[in-house]
């Protein structure tokens, strides 16, 4: 399984603790290793992270994992990693053959999750993993992005101004050429190009699924507040297993 990892931007709210997020350690661990990680319990051995910001330092990092991981990793660097994210899915997704698991270098999660979403998406453009506990402690409902799901389960809308929504974006997905697709439409349309408007692209189109995340736990370590809270909430998945 091929997973896409977007690491480009400046993680402008965590900039008092650490000057590189996908550096920034979560008990003891940078969160980038955790992702790579997380997603090589769920099944991912071939990993494209896309860089920008803090590049060289980013990619000297991950240089070293392979060996650790006992994964396959490459770096692409964006070509200007203050644009939107969608961007950064345009550059990564041109250096993979096929379809791909899609996630944050600042979200944790239980690999429970992505193993969940490889198992029950279907023939979708694009299925995504959301969370529907709108109570849960780690969530951040003010930052989050919002999702309104049909009863078919096809996404109708997602972003952070949804006044009607059913759950809350994971930034966890199981994507196929057409979200890159999606995203340079959406631009040459006269869209901002990020993520979720490609994600609504397809939608629009009904090529756009929502799975639940089965109540497991992920968290968007976006700040102080979420990164004190990933301190106590997420320790190494080997060390889980063992």
């Amino acid at each position: 399984m091929n997973c896409l990892i977007l690491a480009a931007g400046l993680g402008s709210r965590l900039r008092e603790l650490s000057d590189s997020k996908p550096l920034t350690p979560v008990a003891g661990i940078p969160l980038i290793e955790h992702v790579i990680d997380r997603a090589a319990a769920a099944g991912a051995s071939e990993f494209t992270i896309v860089t920008g910001h803090l590049a060289d330092r980013v990619e000297g990092f991950v240089a070293a994992l392979p060996a650790r991981l006992g994964v396959s990793i490459r770096c692409v660097r964006t070509a200007d990693w203050s644009r939107p994210n969608g961007f950064s899915v345009i550059d990564g997704a041109a250096a993979i053959d096929g379809d791909y698991l899609l996630l944050m270098s600042d979200h944790l999660f239980d690999p429970e999750i992505p193993r969940r979403l490889i198992r029950t998406a279907g023939e979708a453009a694009l299925t995504l993993a959301v969370d529907r506990n709108l109570s849960s402690p780690l969530l951040d409902l003010d930052d989050a992005t919002r999702v309104d799901i049909a009863p078919s389960g096809h996404i109708l809308a997602i972003g952070k101004a949804l006044a009607r929504f059913d759950a809350i974006d994971t930034g966890i997905f199981l994507a196929t050429p057409a979200l890159a697709e999606a995203i340079r439409a959406d631009v040459a349309a006269g869209g901002g190009g990020s993520l979720s408007e490609g994600v609504q692209r397809l939608a629009d189109r009904r090529r756009a699924y929502a799975t639940d995340a089965g109540g497991f736990s992920w968290i968007d370590v976006d700040d102080p507040r979420s990164l004190a809270l990933a301190q106590t909430a997420f320790r190494s998945v080997r060390d889980n297993a063992a």
